[in-house]
């Protein structure tokens, strides 16, 4: 009985380690499996139903933004937002049933945006406008990831976590400095175009400093002096220089993740110090490698 226990306990998934089901059989066990797991072709079948109810209701929604759409099919619309809206309250629902702890899975990652799904709709009733942000269902595509099994992702992910990790100093480095040319270039324009050009204060300036340098140009703010037509080539330039600045530091630090991890054992024989941190023998003389500890 025990090494039937022991072995359960080794399959369950990750999900069913940090939520327990509140029973180990019966229709609410099985439940359980059916919208936790996606082992059997109707667990899979289920997560993919599930996923194509989500495209078709942020479908919904974004026909219900069109006004010629809306006017025409408007009735039909609110039908199927409330059809969607009822179905993801069930499935909420049954999710919450089914777990031994509720609560814990209602603040978790996915239990939150499970219920970011349906609240919109429901504020709605108060807040008209609250429908449209019934788009946010969106963010339940992420259950694709653990129905196409694309955990093993997770470890490339973590590399590019930790180089954005490893630069962000450098990054909140260039970002003060962009701050302080954005300050000082706005004010420099509204001591010198002033309002008469639509520069009507420094947070207006720095507005124009930041299209500016994004090399956007907008144009719904432009210099009409000589020296202000100057001013902001010069900031063109600088924003030309710059913008790639932030893309360097996170590729290098990428690239640097990526390298293979090495250490500084050195060959008795030959005095190469750098081998990879599991290499055995000297990569160019073949002598084997002392002891790094």
């Amino acid at each position: 009985m025990q090494t039937e226990d022991r072995s359960r306990s080794e399959t369950r998934s990750l999900f069913e380690r940090e939520h327990w089901p509140a029973t180990n059989s019966g229709l609410r066990y099985r439940l359980y499996r059916l919208v936790f797991h996606h082992d059997s072709p109707a667990e899979r079948n289920f997560d993919l139903w599930l996923i194509v109810a989500i495209i078709a209701s942020v479908m919904v929604v974004m026909l219900d933004s069109v006004g010629p759409v809306k006017a025409r099919w408007h009735a039909a619309l609110l039908v199927s937002e409330w059809f969607f809206t009822l179905l993801f309250a069930l499935e909420y629902a049954v999710r919450l049933w089914t777990v031994k702890r509720p609560l814990r899975y209602a603040t978790s990652f996915f239990g939150v945006i499970d219920l970011l799904a349906i609240l919109p709709t429901l504020l709605s009733l108060l807040f008209p406008a609250g429908t449209s942000l019934a788009v946010v269902r969106i963010l339940r595509m992420l259950r694709i990831f653990r129905v196409l099994k694309l955990a093993e992702y997770s470890s490339e992910a973590g590399v590019l976590i930790q180089a954005l990790q490893r630069s962000r100093r450098k990054i909140l480095v260039f970002i003060a400095t962009l701050l302080t040319i954005t300050v000082i270039f706005g004010a420099l324009m509204y001591v010198i175009e002033g309002p008469a050009h639509g520069f009507t204060s420094i947070p207006t300036g720095m507005y124009w400093a930041v299209v500016t340098m994004a090399t956007v140009g907008f144009g719904d703010i432009a210099p009409g002096t000589a020296f202000g037509r100057f001013v902001t080539s010069v900031l063109i330039i600088i924003g030309y220089s710059i913008i790639a600045v932030p893309t360097g530091i996170y590729t290098a630090e990428l690239a640097r993740s990526m390298q293979p991890k090495r250490h500084s054992v050195r060959c008795v024989e030959c005095g190469l110090p750098d081998h990879e941190a599991d290499a055995w023998h000297c990569r160019k003389c073949g002598r084997a490698l002392p002891s790094d500890e």
